[in-house]
């Protein structure tokens, strides 16, 4: 009797088991759609926090160091940060150094350039530009006379010469007789021009004073007139001539 019970429980018990997944697949089959996608990438979340949790089990953390060990470490990498620092101060330095070094050497570049420059210019291989005094000759002058002005040039303080366009420099002289003056071969008629860079007042009342040498040549040639015309610009040309001397060789 105690068995047809049982075996009548069993019976009705495995109907409603199976009644309870018809009804839970029903409820997924009918669930919205947007409670489906959240429980799948939850699914997905928990998939991928198990699996780095995993993964970082078998990597020992500082949570597995003592603290000795700790402090060691702390100190060793107090050690490299200032070996570091070090080496960044050290490589700071010979960038200031070789900027500076730089800096040093286009200074002095420009400086040679700039002396070279001077020297072209005052020996006339280059031609020359700047305030200085225009000077008109008429009349008959002798080479003397003419000679005496331009070494009163030179004494005023000018860094440049020419006469009627024929640049001053070592071996050019004026030679001839008056009316007949001539300038490294090219003929000066009664009026020509000397043309000088410098100082445009120095030059002007070193020639002009009292006594000087345009009143001296007065005397001496009564029938030239000498002009000084003060001037901002001054063109010189370079010389035509070979600067480079014959015999003698650079010796550094």
């Amino acid at each position: 009797m105690t068995g047809i019970p049982a075996d009548g429980a069993i019976q009705a018990e495995a109907p409603s088991k199976r009644g309870s997944g018809r009804r839970l697949l029903g409820r997924l089959r009918h669930a919205p759609r947007e409670q489906v996608s959240i429980a799948a990438v939850a699914l997905v979340l928990g998939l991928l926090v198990v699996g780095q949790l995993r993964g970082q089990a078998g990597v020992p953390g500082l949570s597995d160091l003592s603290v000795q060990e700790l402090g060691v470490l702390v100190a060793n990498l107090n050690a490299h940060n200032e070996s570091l620092r070090s080496e960044v101060g050290s490589l700071e330095r010979q960038e200031a150094a070789l900027q500076g070094a730089q800096n040093r050497g286009e200074s002095a570049v420009e400086a040679l350039r700039t002396d070279l420059a001077r020297i072209e210019g005052w020996s006339g291989a280059t031609g020359l530009a700047g305030p200085g005094v225009a000077i008109t000759i008429r009349g008959p002058i002798g080479a003397d006379g003419v000679q005496e002005l331009l070494n009163e040039l030179r004494n005023a303080g000018a860094e440049g010469i020419a006469v009627e366009g024929v640049r001053l420099v070592p071996g050019v002289a004026i030679t001839g007789i008056p009316a007949q003056l001539a300038v490294d071969g090219t003929a000066l008629g009664e009026a020509f021009a000397i043309r000088a860079i410098g100082s445009s007042q120095i030059i002007t009342g070193t020639l002009t004073r009292a006594g000087g040498v345009i009143a001296q040549l007065a005397t001496t040639y009564p029938g030239a007139e000498v002009t000084v015309t003060p001037s901002d610009t001054i063109e010189l040309p370079a010389s035509l001539r070979n600067l480079l001397p014959p015999d003698g060789h650079p010796h550094l």
